[in-house]
């Protein structure tokens, strides 16, 4: 499955693992294709422990204090838990963020809220990147292409690594 099968799964309102589970038990898929209608917008930000002023380099170590934001149309992906290691082996992935609105601009919001809130004490993540991402026009108003990041440029803030 895809680690953006999250967004999917706001869209339509039914957790597509535990379908997949079921199916592999031998059960009956609980909704049929023609059944299924996304609804709304979804957005997801993956938080990973690294240092986006310095190229993206990883950051591991030991996680202080962990605050995940919470509310509606909020959902956070993680087995992060405050004194967490960090392992500097693996995917620096510590998260995954992801909120749901009715349209763009309330999933953009409700974005820039969980974000706000989101405290992770210890280690440098990509949170300050994401808000900056957040801010900009071509982001807010859907009109960008793969080559958005190519164009952006990443202002460190004080107190963020």
């Amino acid at each position: 499955i895809q680690v953006e099968h999250t967004v999917t799964e706001e869209l339509i309102g039914f957790d597509l693992v535990l379908e997949q589970l079921r199916v592999a038990a031998g059960e009956k898929l609980m909704q049929k294709q023609k059944n299924i209608h996304p609804q709304g917008h979804s957005i997801q930000f993956r938080i990973n422990a690294e240092r986006p002023g310095q190229g993206f380099t990883p950051c591991p170590g030991y996680v202080e204090y962990y605050l995940p934001p919470g509310g509606p149309g909020v959902r956070v992906d993680s087995a992060l838990y405050s004194g967490y290691k960090v392992s500097p082996y693996y995917d620096s992935m510590i998260a995954k963020l992801i909120v749901h609105g009715r349209n763009r601009q309330e999933a953009i919001n409700r974005m820039q809220r969980a974000l706000e809130e989101f405290i992770i004490e210890g280690i440098a993540t990509t949170i300050p990147f994401h808000q900056q991402v957040l801010k900009t026009e071509g982001f807010r108003s859907g009109q960008f292409t793969t080559a958005f990041l190519d164009n952006f440029t990443y202002q460190p803030i004080e107190g963020a690594t």
